[in-house]
């Protein structure tokens, strides 16, 4: 079964705070079809653990900040840095540093599922205000 409303609602969430952080490579996986224990994956990453560390701070208060808060049910990772993720259930977030994030491969690993859309809203409104002035 694809990913549900909910889920799809969490990860792009996740995936814009992340993006508001200056995360790298930000990919939204719908492994609905394929996993019976979440729906979807966030993957994103940073170069450094400090930034990772500001990533997942930035995740876990904006999902907090929904109508219908989400707080994850489990958190992993997060004294070393390096590759920290977020169970929300119906959405795992992995926030990995740039090394971690290469060789672990996870966007290969899930290549044969359905990317789920996701569009930088800052990145959008530059585009937007660029084309509007031309």
């Amino acid at each position: 079964m694809p990913a549900s409303e909910r889920a799809r609602e969490l990860a792009l969430c996740a995936a814009q705070a992340a993006a508001d952080k200056k995360a790298q490579d930000i990919v939204v996986i719908d492994v609905g079809d394929q996993l019976v224990i979440t729906d979807a994956f966030v993957l994103a990453s940073a170069p450094n653990e400090r930034q990772v560390q500001a990533i997942v701070d930035a995740i876990e208060e904006q999902l907090l900040h929904l109508p219908e808060k989400a707080k994850p049910v489990r958190r992993e990772g997060q004294r070393s840095g390096r590759w920290v993720l977020l169970d929300y259930v119906d959405v795992v977030v992995h926030v990995q540093h740039t090394e971690e994030r290469e060789f672990y491969a996870l966007d290969r690993l899930w290549k044969d599922c359905p990317i789920i859309p996701f569009d930088d809203r800052a990145l959008v409104e530059a585009e937007s205000r660029g084309n509007g002035a031309a």
